[in-house]
């Protein structure tokens, strides 16, 4: 089969076209890194805990939720999305101790440092 120059060119075309469209619907980002979020050391150490203990049920950069809600933005609003509680460090440290619904509390497993550390981190989301 000959293919000329403008045909290779249509179907190269048509090819970066498809390609564009289901990519437009993605919701993946690249992972940034802790320099490009501009976190303290504080927020870094947050973000190694948030990754370690939340990420499986939470999307840090998303509204979107996995098995719990999306925590972008989450100390950005009046009150937290599912429960209606204030969005305040208290409220949120005593969910990250005693849990809520299916989240399993962490009071036996975060110290007060680490818990300090996600808030910190939880703020920049």
């Amino acid at each position: 089969m000959f293919w000329d120059r403008r045909r290779v060119v249509e179907v190269t075309g048509l090819i970066v076209w498809l390609i564009v469209v289901m990519l437009s619907g993605c919701d993946v980002q690249r992972r940034k890194s802790d320099a490009e979020l501009g976190l303290n050391p504080q927020q870094v150490a947050g973000r190694k805990i948030y990754d370690s203990h939340c990420d499986r049920c939470h999307e840090p950069y998303s509204t979107r939720g996995k098995k719990g809600p999306g925590l972008q933005g989450v100390f950005k609003h009046q009150y937290l999305s599912l429960s209606g509680l204030p969005a305040n460090d208290d409220r949120v440290t005593d969910i990250i101790r005693g849990g809520r619904n299916e989240m399993p509390g962490y009071s036996q497993t975060l110290s007060q440092q680490d818990i300090q550390d996600l808030l910190a981190y939880m703020h920049k989301l």
